[in-house]
């Protein structure tokens, strides 16, 4: 069913209720999601985007209850990955020969998912489409998150359709910001943030910065899934740029995994530790290996300082930490400083490996870690909550 969202647009896209990984398994939406796709009609008509593969032809069947396929003028697809692309070929199959609105690298990516020689017009920056009364500008944003990103603002509408950028996994019939809960979206949009786009921090500044100095009016941020910001929707324009400035809380992270419960006894008496010395701080634990992968990254990336901790296996670490720390890698978190702990039978190679691991990612290692020999006893426990409190000293 189509939502009006304002006298000239209608959202047209897919509430994915039951969607609960994405990205194959590498990211989790426990909220669900949406693939949000516009129709902006004037003298000419823009579909905007269109959604996911598996819903390609519930969405052009739907499309057709709204409109005269005929009668749409251009698509523009701000990103062509597949969740947003996916329905191109269906619909294509009814309009062939419509002009799809897109940036080079865009119709790159095209070719090489569809392998179709579709029509295809490039656009960049400040490159515009005139719909009548309504003018399409086209804003570049590569790497936020794929090199063929670009957002398009409607200047009758005051709308920005901005794809991924200020996005959040999170379905919602209302589909609009002041009809949901704010800590729930607000932490969706900090999910997605930190596990997507983060990696691109820098060129995040650049371009939001740009979209600042443009002085758009903004009545309407419509990003591709999720929410639609309508309640003061620059604000999330302001948030991505606190977000990609080194962002960190007043918290610290213990990450670790445990075989028999020595290395998780080890973590509860250092964050013991940290809160004797600073009573102030946000102290969350984590078992890696039963906890959200991306809500630990999430954590991570708010924390000003984080803790991991492995038994030593095969003269390695865990299977879950070694998930971790790939994917904290691949982050780029910045200004965080870290340290390594870990309980052992003989090697002890775990901490070392980890810390290894930290530097890697771009934390500052506070020390070389603590690593102590089976069963922590309580002599043990009152040297990681002294540990614990060397930590939260170093982190102030």
């Amino acid at each position: 069913m189509a939502k009006r969202i304002t006298d000239n647009i209608s959202w047209v896209g897919k509430i994915d209720w039951e969607l609960k990984r994405f990205h194959g398994d590498e990211l989790s939406t426990l909220h669900g999601s949406s693939y949000n796709s516009f129709l902006v009609r004037d003298e000419k008509t823009a579909l905007i985007d269109t959604v996911w593969q598996p819903y390609d032809k519930e969405f052009v069947s739907r499309l057709k209850r709204e409109i005269d396929l005929k009668q749409i003028d251009y698509i523009i697809m701000n990103h062509n990955e597949i969740d947003h692309s996916g329905a191109l070929p269906e619909l294509l199959r009814e309009i062939p020969g419509t002009p799809i609105y897109c940036t080079k690298k865009g119709e790159a990516i095209l070719r090489g998912h569809y392998h179709q020689d579709w029509n295809y017009v490039n656009v960049k920056t400040g490159d515009t489409l005139s719909l009548g009364k309504a003018t399409l500008t086209f804003i570049e944003a590569p790497m936020l998150h794929w090199p063929d990103t670009m957002m398009t603002y409607v200047d009758t509408e005051q709308t920005l359709f901005s794809n991924d950028v200020f996005g959040q996994h999170f379905a919602s019939e209302s589909l609009y910001d002041d009809c949901v809960d704010d800590y729930e979206v607000l932490y969706e949009a900090k999910k997605y943030y930190a596990n997507i786009i983060n990696t691109y921090s820098n060129m995040a500044i650049r371009k939001v910065k740009e979209l600042k100095e443009m002085n758009l009016p903004i009545k309407l941020i419509c990003p591709s899934h999720g929410i639609i910001w309508k309640k003061n929707p620059t604000a999330i324009i302001d948030l991505y740029l606190e977000w990609a400035g080194g962002y960190s809380e007043n918290q610290i992270s213990i990450v670790y995994d445990t075989m028999w419960q020595s290395t998780r006894l080890m973590a509860e008496s250092i964050a013991e530790g940290i809160l004797k010395a600073d009573p102030s701080v946000t102290v969350k634990l984590f078992n890696a290996a039963h906890e959200d992968k991306n809500d630990i990254l999430t954590e991570m990336f708010q924390s000003k300082a984080v803790l991991v901790g492995s038994p030593t296996i095969n003269y390695g670490y865990s299977y879950a930490i070694a998930g971790i720390l790939e994917m904290t890698r691949g982050m780029k978190l910045k200004n965080k400083k870290a340290a390594a702990f870990g309980s052992y039978g003989w090697s002890g190679d775990a901490p070392k490996m980890i810390s290894q691991h930290l530097q890697e990612a771009g934390f500052e290692l506070v020390n070389d870690g603590i690593k102590k020999l089976w069963v922590p006893d309580e002599a043990t426990l009152l040297e990681c909550i002294e540990y614990g409190k060397d930590f939260a000293l170093q982190t102030k």
